[in-house]
This record gives C-alpha cells, structure tokens and sequence, in this order.
C-alpha cells in the first residue's frame, strides 16, 4: 500500500485531530493543551520525544532500520487572537481565539506522517526529526527551538528540512506551490514617535507641531521604497497606526505611527532598516524636533533552496499528478519563521490550497480572516507529502 494510499485510510483520525485542535486554539509558546493532544497522537510510535524548555514544543525523532542521514518536518500549532464568525464546524470554543491560519491542520499533518512513517520504519534509510512548533505567528518558535537544539535532535543536522503551510482562498481546492529561491518575505516594525512642544492650535508658531513632520514620514516613506530600492527586488512599507492628539484646537506634544516593512532579499532587509531610520531623523531635524525611531528586525526572508524546492515538485508530480503542482511565479507577501530553519538547512517551504470546495477561492476569506475555512480533505494529502518528501530524501541521500 502505497503512503498516499495509507494516509487515505487514516483520513477520519486526521479529522478528529484536527476538529480537537481547532475547538480548544492556544496562543503563543505557551500551549499545553495542544501539547498534551500532540502527545496522545504520537502515543505508542517508536519515537524519541522531547519537550521543550522554554516554550510546549514537541520534537520526536524516528531512527530509520537502515542507516541514513536526517531529514526534518515542520508543522507549527499556534493560534491567533482572532474571533471566530461564521457557522462552518468545528468552531472554537475559546472567546478571541482561533486556528485562522490553518495551523491545526498542519499539526494533524504532520502527526499523521508520523503514523506513516513509523509503520515503515524498518525500510527508512535514516531518521526524521517531527517539529511540533508553537509560537510561529509572531513569537520566533522556531528560532527558540533551534535554540534548544531541534537540529541536533538525532544527533546529527538535517540535510533538508520542509514544511507545508495550508492557503485558505486564491489558490484551488489541493494545488501544491512551491518555487526556487525567496517564497516569504522578511517583516520588520517600525516604531516612530516624534517629539514637539504644545500648545494652542490658533498660535502655531509658537509651538513645535509634531503631526506636519509625521505626515511628512509617513508620505517620504513610500518614496524612499519608490526612489531608493530596485523594482526587482521590492519593498513595502505600510503604515497601520497613526496617533495624536485629543482634540482639533490642541497642538500635541507627540504623534506617532507603526509601520509594517516586507522585503524580499537579505541585502534589503538589512538597507531598508539603515535608510528608514535615517530617514525619519533626517525629517525631524529639519523640523527642529526630536523623534525617537525603533526598528524591529523580525522574520528573516524564507528563502527556499533551489534543489529542495525542484525536489518538491518532482514528488508532487509523480505522487499526485502534473495538474496538482503550479511553481509560484512570486513570493507571498507574508512571513514566516520557518525562515530560521532554511537559514541553516537546505529546506523548501510549500503551500496547499485548502479552500472549501463550495466556496470561490478567488472571494474565499484570507488566512488570518475570522471566516477564513479549510477543509479537511486535504489532511490526508498533506500528511502523505510530509511522509514521501521524508522517505524520499532519504532514500535519495544513501
């Protein structure tokens, strides 16, 4: 029986896992619930498990019969401080909490290529280390992890690491995406408070308005991503807060605003911090007033080794079928700490079209959407990826 054929038989205890998961969704690093169900789905596999210290990993290591090297598979668990609305089972039983980004599908996944694989193990031509991470939206599980050593879980670094990430809409019912190269981009905070005097709102000049000069920002900004960075190696700055003030005759002393900053290589990651600081410095001084600018480094770019993701779509074709695998022609704007694991290990990070059949992908709500849906058919499918990109590499390195 071939692994896709497996997963197929194993596809209501995936169901039930993942309805577990989504009914009781934890935040953060801190998630014992989800461990404890983690657990109780690994029960009774030949696994070395360990847990983590400072956050509720889970990483099990399976030992192959035949000697081999190490491969790793990731599957995050973490929620999101969203509300869910909408009446599709299951639902979340916790106010202001919901799997809406489709992590408790990569749990059952990847439990379930644990299943799978462990029912072959004898014939496994190395180990596969099971990464059960928690705090990837925001929190750097990952990097936490690597930290405490899930890369020397077997005792020896993976050759090649992957991870799958369900998409809610734009993407068909069971498609697999990958590509070559950056797939996520990097995400930074900007933080800028621009420091003036008060006062009476008829007599501006006798004070020092700090709203002019933060407009004036927010505005050079966009140039600086226009005028300063290559069109072919993209930028986007959104600014998503802007504060000051209480009322319309009040000149305020300070006005502040957060911004949001992607970016696509390592070269702009790193210039768009230097330039953007400068920048808002730059507009302040000219105002004669003081601004204090905090520059948040967050998720590094995922960028996905080019063997890895071409051996990616070379098991999709040939497991699934041509029709089930698009290369992505550009990287997703979003960010992902997987970013930390590709830094250090030949790793290729794949999206699944999960959109409920039903339901237009094209008007389908988003990942992180409080009606975002996914649907449970593709459990199995993804499970069997995680099993064949294991054995496979594997296999392929001996």
């Amino acid at each position: 029986m071939s692994l896709r054929e497996s997963a197929a038989d194993m596809r209501d205890e995936l169901i039930r896992l993942r309805h577990a998961l989504h009914r009781e969704p934890e935040l953060g690093l801190d998630l014992p619930r989800t461990q404890e169900k983690v657990l109780t789905a690994l029960d009774g596999l030949p696994l070395e498990v360990r847990l983590g210290r400072g956050l509720s990993s889970v990483t099990a290591v399976l030992r192959g019969g035949l000697p081999g090297p190490t491969v790793l598979l990731r599957g995050d668990m973490d929620a999101l401080p969203v509300s869910e609305r909408g009446d599709a089972a299951p639902v979340s039983r916790l106010d202001g909490r919901m799997h809406a980004c489709g992590h408790d599908l990569h749990t059952s996944m990847l439990a379930g290529a644990a299943h799978l694989l462990s029912a072959r193990r004898d014939r496994l031509a190395g180990n596969v280390v099971f990464m059960f991470q928690p705090g990837e939206e925001g929190h750097r599980g990952a990097k936490i992890m690597i930290d405490e050593g899930v890369l020397d879980a077997a005792g020896e670094w993976p050759v090649a690491a992957y991870a799958l990430h369900v998409i809610s809409s734009v993407l068909p019912n069971g498609l697999f995406i990958t590509r070559k190269g950056p797939i996520m981009a990097a995400a930074d905070k900007l933080v800028v408070t621009v420091r003036g005097a008060g006062g009476h709102g008829s007599a501006p000049h006798l004070a020092k308005d700090p709203i002019p000069a933060a407009c004036e920002m927010v505005l050079a900004l966009q140039s600086m991503v226009t005028r300063g960075f290559d069109v072919f190696d993209p930028v986007v700055v959104t600014v998503g807060t802007f504060h000051a003030g209480t009322v319309d005759n009040v000149i305020p002393e300070e006005a502040r605003f957060e911004a949001t900053i992607r970016s696509f290589s390592a070269a702009s990651h790193e210039r768009v911090r230097e330039r953007a600081v400068a920048l808002v410095e730059g507009v302040a001084s000219a105002h004669g007033l003081d601004v204090e600018a905090v520059f948040d480094m967050g998720y590094p770019v995922t960028v996905n080794d080019g063997a890895e993701a071409g051996f990616v779509g070379e098991t999709v074709r040939e497991v699934y079928g041509e029709e089930r695998f698009a290369e992505a022609p550009q990287p997703f704007t979003g960010a992902e700490d997987f970013s930390y694991v590709c830094d250090r290990v030949p790793s290729a990070f794949v999206a699944l079209g999960a959109c409920p059949p039903e339901l237009d992908p094209r008007r389908a709500a988003y990942n992180h959407s409080p009606q975002a849906r996914f649907d449970d058919a593709v459990l199995a499918d993804g499970a069997a990826l995680y099993a064949e990109l294991a054995a496979r590499r594997l296999s392929a390195a001996g």
